[in-house]
């Protein structure tokens, strides 16, 4: 098994070679002659498919993967949002900061199934129940414009939707939306009155045919679709075998969808014929199910190409697997007449290609690599630099440019296998170019990133021009590589590891937690940590507070000597005497300069190491509230921070691992909560249930948070009584709340709750709501959407035995990070269901 384990993941390896990914990885591609032959391919295919959808995780990969794979066309995925109103199963990482992991997933994805990606301005704002919702909170015509930006410097010939745009509130508002803005924008993309701002830099364009990628889903059932008029749409068969790989094309579509590992869609590959519908929406039928009929793909598309399109035709017919070098000399001349032509944009596509197709034909690899992962404006930074040529292909390394520094020139033959090694000493000046995200640079709205570089809409990350410049002579033609700056050292475990190269400010600073509860008018000591990113830090902080607030002392001074190491300062923060909230921000002033921004890392395995400067701010919360017991175990599910954020409210909190679930131990617990999706995909609890059970019985408080139905099958919750999950949800976080049980201990003890506790919610009601539920449960609170019947399972409670059973589908795991007030009272009263005498907090 361990054999068959590696083999696969040697031609998985392969696979990731011979992609175009724009990023996923800073680790050199290293193509075998097979990836370097179906590279080769590709040059002589000049069409475009551009996939159009709403979130990462909606594209067909099997699709995508066909027509990179299989018809060899440039093919892009457009996501118009990140997917930062999702959930996240790897960890607690929820909106922004998950968008970030689920791009560098989409960018993981297109590095297996060979497609590239793109985006539009959109925040994924969470779930929407109808495009018009969608369409107001995204700005339309902002959106609107990104699609059209995106097919105007795309240039597809041929769109496919992934949803259909005339079924508005059938499914996700986000899903029709993006069908309808892609139909529209087809309609507008060739007028140069439409957005002109654009033409700027990029021309008017017209896609000759678009498609909705259709299914039996999209009919009700496969016996529906079975019986269906197909006259309007294009079959294909995209269970491709290659032999190059060893893999089918619907085993590189697995692998792709398994990438999206934050939303738990690990897939297993199939073989074997798998059929693809595409209706026509626009453009001419197609008579032979190819969705490129009587669209020209060839280089005669391209005025003056003919002796290009000769030398590459010679190029793929004469390939030497066990010679790749034999096809440079025709690369290079191909390269040289390329150079020639008017098309600009077939011939930076075509150019790029040749170029790659060179280095990986010859073996020429080309590096440079920094003294430090981090660097700040002013420092000095080593460069180790390596060029070497691992063929007989004549080669002159004629010169190395640094960021900031002069052509260093070198005029040094690269001859087979000898390596260049040289170093360069570089001054970080303003010329290097921020490495943050670029869409979190500015503050949006609840629907849109702000972007003000149109350059930059669409790009998938912030481009890496901090590169440095190979200038090399093949073949008699001059080739500039550019090569982005990294950083790499080895782990005695996972040997060579690569990190991005960041530019970073002089300092940064945070607040661990970014709610903080204060329960009653008590002070609390904040702890703030300053993190230095150069030697030598000196400067001081302070912190900004909103009125009503006080903090003590007023500033304080920063001393760090090493680049990398912190410092904390505790500052006693004073609330008012009423219900109050804000937030609060630490500034460090070096010099002449403020920095209110704190480093954010994301580091998964399965994404590139991801650093993030995000406004250093928390927000502090001065409500009243009262609790009972003290000792709460957490059972974790999916990932969340609600364990931190009842640590707030003054409970202790223990994280209980399914091993430990065991009478002995749960009896300790005042309460013990289930975490979010925990039935989803901790299998153990299966088992342990009855264990839970028993706990409740004998007089315990059991929490259970939301679970999904759907995807991951029948959930067994476990629950006392029966119920059953459905898919209600409330999205509209304004949508008025009934309490159904008045007099129930939950809405009364210890804390009143009010109308005004359901203020101030943020993205959600809750979701996953039970619609089925046994006489045992009290429902306690209605809710529904504009237009929806009322939904009353959001939260049920039923006793058992001597204690109390709790389901609720309440977004809890937004709402408490978010501070709001009146999801910490209701949380507060369920954990203090019958207990005795109330308390006051203490802070």
């Amino acid at each position: 098994m361990r054999t068959i384990t590696f083999v696969f993941a040697l031609l998985f390896c392969s696979l990731c070679a011979k992609t175009n990914a724009q990023g996923i990885t800073i680790k050199p591609k290293k193509p075998d002659a097979s990836a370097i032959f179906e590279d080769i391919k590709k040059l002589n295919f000049l069409g475009s498919v551009l996939y159009v959808a709403a979130h990462p995780d909606d594209e067909n990969t099997t699709a995508i993967s066909y027509f990179a794979n299989t018809v060899k066309a440039r093919t892009a995925y457009l996501s118009l949002t990140r997917g930062d109103g999702g959930q996240n199963i790897i960890g607690p990482e929820l909106r922004e900061l998950l968008g970030v992991i689920r791009t560098q997933e989409l960018l993981a994805a297109r590095a297996t199934d060979g497609g590239e990606q793109r985006f539009t301005r959109a925040n994924d704002f969470g779930y929407s129940k109808h495009p018009d919702e969608t369409l107001a909170l995204w700005n339309k015509d902002e959106v609107l414009s990104d699609v059209v930006w995106a097919m105007r410097t795309f240039k597809p010939d041929v769109i496919i939707n992934r949803f259909d745009h005339r079924s508005p509130g059938s499914t996700h508002g986000h899903h029709t939306s993006s069908a309808m803005l892609s139909v529209e924008a087809f309609d507008l993309v060739n007028d140069p009155t439409k957005y002109a701002d654009q033409l700027k830099y990029t021309d008017v364009w017209q896609p000759q045919r678009q498609f909705f990628n259709t299914s039996w889903w999209f009919y009700g059932s496969r016996d529906a679709f079975a019986k269906a008029d197909k006259s309007n749409l294009v079959k294909v068969d995209v269970g491709t075998y290659y032999p190059g790989y060893g893999l089918s094309n619907t085993e590189i579509s697995s692998l792709s969808r398994s990438q999206h590992k934050s939303q738990g869609f690990g897939n297993t590959g199939n073989r074997g014929s798998s059929d693809t519908y595409f209706e026509l929406l626009r453009g001419e039928m197609p008579t032979n199910n190819d969705v490129f009929q009587g669209i020209d793909t060839s280089w005669g598309r391209v005025k003056g190409s003919s002796k290009v399109a000769s030398l590459l035709a010679s190029v793929e017919a004469n390939f030497d697997h066990a010679h790749p070098e034999k096809s440079v000399p025709q690369l290079a001349q191909a390269y040289a007449e390329l150079q020639k032509l008017e098309d600009q944009h077939w011939k930076i596509i075509k150019s790029k290609e040749i170029q790659d197709l060179i280095a990986a034909c010859s073996g020429l690899y080309l590096e440079a690599v920094a003294s430090t992962q981090t660097a700040t404006i002013g420092e000095e930074v080593t460069l180790r630099l390596e060029a070497i040529n691992r063929s007989d292909v004549t080669m002159n390394l004629q010169s190395i440019t640094a960021p900031s520094k002069k052509s260093n020139l070198i005029s040094e033959d690269l001859a087979n296998n000898k390596r260049y090694r040289g170093e360069e000493k570089i001054m970080i000046s303003n010329e290097f170019a921020s490495t943050n995200a670029y869409w979190l640079e500015n503050p949006g709205t609840l629907g849109m990133y702000r972007v003000d570089d149109r350059r930059l809409i669409g790009k998938p990350e912030t481009p890496r021009t901090n590169v440095v410049t190979f200038e090399v002579n093949i073949n008699g033609v001059i080739f500039r590589f550019d090569k982005p700056i990294v950083y790499k050292y080895n782990d005695r475990v996972k040997g060579e590891v690569y990190e991005p190269f960041e530019i970073v400010p002089e300092a940064s600073a945070g607040i661990k937690d970014k709610v903080l509860i204060f329960a009653n008018a008590d002070a609390k000591q904040i702890p703030v940590t300053v993190t230095a990113h150069k030697d030598a830090l000196t400067g001081t902080i302070m912190l900004d507070i909103p009125q009503g607030w006080n903090v003590s002392p007023k500033s304080a001074p920063v001393t760090i000597a090493k680049k990398g190491e912190q410092q904390i300062i505790d500052f006693t923060v004073t609330p008012p005497s009423n219900q109050n909230e804000g937030i609060i921000v630490p500034k460090v002033t070096v010099g002449n300069t403020t920095y209110d921004k704190e480093l954010v890392k994301i580091d998964y395995s399965h994404i590139p190491l991801q650093s993030l400067f995000l406004p250093a701010q928390a927000k502090v919360v001065r409500l009243d509230i009262q609790r009972r017991g003290d000792y709460i175990g957490y059972i974790q599910g999916a990932g969340d921070a609600v364990p931190q954020n009842l640590e707030q409210i003054g409970y202790q909190v223990a994280i209980i691992t399914p091993e430990e679930i065991t009478k002995e131990r749960l009896a300790q617990f005042d309460a013990v909560v289930v975490g979010i999706r925990a039935y989803n995909v901790v299998e153990e609890l299966q088992s342990k249930q009855p264990t839970l059970l028993e706990y409740v019985k004998e007089g315990g408080t059991l929490i259970a948070q939301y679970n999904t139905s759907g995807r991951w099958g029948n959930t067994k919750i476990g629950a006392p009584y029966p119920m059953k999950l459905s898919r209600d949800r409330v999205t509209d976080e304004y949508s008025d709340v009934k309490v159904l049980a008045k007099d129930h201990p939950l809405m009364n003890f210890p804390n009143k709750i009010t109308q005004k506790d359901f203020e101030g919610w943020t993205q959600e009601r809750g979701l996953y709501f039970p619609n089925e539920w046994a006489d045992e449960y009290t429902s306690i609170l209605s809710m529904q959407d504009k237009g929806e019947t009322p939904k009353e399972g959001s939260l049920l409670v039923a006793p058992y035995g001597e204690g109390h059973y709790i389901y609720t589908g309440l977004s809890f795991f937004r709402e408490l990070p978010a501070g709001v007030s009146g999801a910490y009272r209701l949380f507060s009263n369920m954990l203090s269901i019958g207990k005795e005498k109330p308390k006051k907090v203490k802070g």
